[in-house]
């Protein structure tokens, strides 16, 4: 299946305002991919599929990772939100035939982020976050500078204001997301 059926495919089972947000990641990712050396056609693939297993129900999504043997963290069966992206990355390898570990990895992560990403993988996760549909959030125009001028800080920056306001608010924090905190904040302070 090539991008476009994807595309179309796609448009079918996600809400209209989830597929905007989806186009304006593939479209961010594809223009990141260029600024950083990476693959044009996996970032654009990885973007635009990222979500596509958002939209299933919360106890379905723990049921479909436990028939499909994935990890399941004690933080995502109280939040089986966050499993929409593990979810995702089989979704995109089922439904829509994408093979290639690199793009099913940045799925993977573009949530939670992980120690020693890949430069896919950070675009991505900084795409989902600074894509132009994306409600202005507290500093958007400088993360939006920093992911055209430094990835590394762009991504430590996005994952201080996600923890900080995570523990502000009470909600819990992914263990990945923080050990990918602390990982780029030790990497910054060398």
């Amino acid at each position: 299946m090539d991008r476009l059926e994807m595309r179309e495919k796609l448009k079918e089972k996600l809400p209209a305002k989830r597929f905007e947000h989806s186009l304006g990641v593939e479209y961010t990712a594809g223009t990141m991919a260029f600024m950083y050396g990476v693959d044009y056609e996996k970032a654009l693939i990885a973007g635009l599929l990222h979500d596509c297993a958002k939209y299933v129900p919360n106890d379905k999504k723990i049921s479909k990772c436990e028939k499909r043997g994935l990890p399941i963290s004690e933080c995502e069966y109280k939040n089986p939100e966050l499993l929409h992206a593990k979810l995702s990355a089989v979704y995109a390898k089922e439904k829509y035939g994408v093979t290639d570990e690199d793009i099913l990895s940045a799925i993977t992560y573009h949530t939670t982020g992980r120690p020693a990403m890949t430069t896919l993988e950070k675009i991505v996760y900084i795409a989902d976050y600074i894509e132009p549909n994306r409600t202005l959030l507290p500093e958007m125009d400088l993360i939006r500078k920093e992911a055209y001028n430094d990835l590394d800080q762009c991504l430590l920056h996005i994952l201080h204001n996600s923890v900080h306001y995570l523990c502000k608010k009470g909600a819990a924090v992914d263990p990945i997301t923080k050990e990918t905190y602390e990982y780029y904040s030790h990497l910054r302070r060398q």
